[in-house]
């Protein structure tokens, strides 16, 4: 049993799996280019508990 398109519902076609059509592909596609996929990130509570470093020493070289 073949799974439907995931954009339209159509049945998919093997040439454009998991899509019906190069159409379904693109839209797919620009959904991902434009963000509407994003996966939402959340602040860890280590991010909010950790002290800012302090400034350097004056005259201190910053090495690499």
């Amino acid at each position: 049993m073949q799974k439907p398109c995931p954009i339209c519902g159509k049945p998919a076609v093997s040439a454009s799996r998991p899509f019906c059509s190069e159409r379904c592909r693109d839209i797919d596609l620009n959904r991902w280019l434009s963000g509407s996929y994003a996966i939402p990130a959340a602040d860890t509570e280590a991010d909010d508990d950790e002290e800012p470093l302090p400034p350097p020493a004056p005259g201190a070289s910053r090495s690499s």
